[in-house]
């Protein structure tokens, strides 16, 4: 069931092939200060924004139960690492999450269980790293402190505290964590993937609300031919109309 964003994420990954990046090794147990229910960082203590000045600021979590597209937990860093970064610069942070096979469930649980994924990043709250979050401008930036900088904050603490944060639910096996930092990636290329995987998980939830519907007048109509496995939901429920 869970292939219905595999080919987003090999997509994403073609994107990212002739870019070099950095794979940062993670300790079993983040060390770094957990806020604990927010990180609030006052414009006036901040180092730079993620994201900020209007700069590409893209955020997504995508699942698969297909261990070849993510074999480990592991942290990928593309471009510069917090402390080397001195303005505000584009940014991106993308989760790839394998999940077992009889996790996602089906019909409402499935949605729900996409969903339950997607909202780990509002509870992630590493010290000076505040995470400001659109869902409508779908925009996702960092406040980073110049505190936290001089104590050592990096994308590895965060990092670390994402895993942790993905692997509290119990159908998580594996996590391919990637922050990009880098100048001149094709960020709207990486946009509109981003927002492909996002009407996916919407034509699922249309499809169970139970609705009779009629394909042809759907607008999720494209999505749901392209993606393999999603027409298998669409019969699956007998409400269809082709």
């Amino acid at each position: 069931m869970m292939k219905l964003y595999d080919d987003v994420i090999k997509e994403i990954s073609a994107l990212l092939s002739p870019y070099p990046c950095r794979k940062i090794a993670a300790a079993p147990k983040c060390s770094w200060k957990d806020a604990g229910g927010g990180s609030l960082v006052l414009r006036g203590d901040m180092a730079y924004e993620l994201g900020g000045s209007g700069l590409p600021a893209v955020g997504g979590t995508l699942l698969t139960t297909e261990s070849s597209l993510v074999p480990e937990d592991e942290i990928l860093l593309y471009g510069k690492d917090l402390g080397r970064i001195q303005r505000d610069t584009a940014y991106a942070r993308l989760a790839f999450v394998r999940v077992r096979e009889d996790c996602p469930g089906e019909g409402n649980a499935l949605y729900e269980e996409i969903r339950r994924m997607e909202y780990t990043r509002y509870h992630v709250f590493p010290e000076g790293f505040m995470m400001r979050i659109s869902a409508a401008s779908e925009r996702e930036m960092v406040r980073v402190s110049r505190a936290a900088l001089v104590r050592g904050l990096n994308f590895q603490a965060a990092g670390e505290m994402f895993l942790e944060a993905f692997h509290r639910n119990p159908g998580t096996e594996a996590v391919r964590l990637i922050f990009m930092t880098l100048p001149d990636f094709p960020y709207r290329e990486l946009e509109g993937l981003v927002k492909r995987s996002e009407q996916i998980t919407k034509a699922i939830d249309h499809i169970f609300k139970n609705l009779t519907m009629d394909c042809k007048a759907c607008s999720l109509k494209q999505i749901c031919d392209e993606v393999e496995g999603m027409k298998e939901l669409h019969f699956g429920t007998g409400n269809i109309r082709n």
